[in-house]
């Protein structure tokens, strides 16, 4: 995106800000503002007005509609994105209380944010031991069953230098990464053992989206003591989960295909279950 920087008659600092100030009367606008209406109300040179303009609207966070402007397609764009994940939480987190049901062990659905891994939903275990809250938390991608799972399949940045070692157990070189990926697709799941925790493990499988290409991670984690030897068990159930969760979602986007006003409060709703409807 361009900087939007000049060196014509004001610092740099100030012009960010005469930038930022155009832009809230842009998108505050109940109507989209023309070009002498934003001169007007802005109080700055017609020239500095066309100059900001013409870099917002090269950066996409403004465009024309008419003979105005309005917010342009950077803010859909980002609005989208979280659009995306409050369907994917909103259709999967009932699935994610079964496989809590199922194994007494927390239960966690991320995605993918730069090169780094971050919780979305949680689900907790029943013990007090192993009921710690990840939603938000950003954790490296090599050290968790989650992120190795999004490594595998693409949809997060492998990432660069150095790997991060959390413990003895942690994926140390880039080398030793190529043959865990490897053996996670080959597989269909991830697996961890005290890589980010000691004495946590973790099991986790992808999740695709309606397009078909990996847009999370299920996971179930718990000490070491507990998962060790139900790893397989737990794998089966998260793929059977996961495979419900992309049938979810495919059901929702046809529903809102056809009902394009449908606000997940209509009985119709398939993100909405037996016992939410009325």
């Amino acid at each position: 995106m361009e900087l939007l920087i000049y060196h014509v008659g004001m610092s740099g600092t100030q012009s960010v800000d005469r930038a930022a100030d155009l832009l809230r009367l842009v998108v505050q606008a109940e109507a989209a503002p023309s070009y002498s209406e934003l001169v007007a109300s802005s109080g700055l040179a017609r020239s500095t007005v066309s100059r900001l303009l013409g870099a917002l609207e090269r950066g996409g966070l403004v465009e024309r509609e008419g003979a105005g402007y309005r917010g342009g397609r950077l803010f859909a764009d980002y609005a989208a994105r979280f659009d995306r994940v409050e369907e994917l939480v909103r259709v999967a987190h009932v699935h994610l209380e079964d496989v809590a049901t199922a194994t007494g062990e927390t239960v966690n659905l991320a995605i993918a944010r730069g090169s780094r891994v971050v919780h979305v939903d949680q689900v907790d275990a029943r013990y007090v031991l192993g009921s710690v809250s990840w939603v938000g938390v950003e954790v490296p991608s090599h050290c968790s069953a989650l992120g190795k799972v999004l490594l595998a399949w693409g949809a997060v940045r492998r990432p660069a230098g150095r790997l991060e070692v959390r413990t003895p157990r942690s994926v140390a070189t880039h080398a030793d990464l190529d043959a865990e990926l490897d053996r996670t697709r080959e597989r269909g799941h991830a697996l961890t053992r005290g890589e980010l925790e000691e004495g946590l493990d973790g099991v986790a499988v992808p999740v695709r989206g309606v397009e078909g290409a990996v847009v999370a991670a299920l996971g179930v984690s718990g000490p070491t003591f507990r998962i060790g030897e139900r790893r397989p068990e737990v794998a089966a159930l998260l793929r059977t989960t996961a495979a419900a969760v992309e049938r979810d979602l495919r059901a929702r986007r046809r529903f809102l295909a056809k009902n394009p006003v449908g606000d997940g409060n209509n009985p119709a709703d398939p993100s909405v279950g037996p016992s939410e409807q009325t």
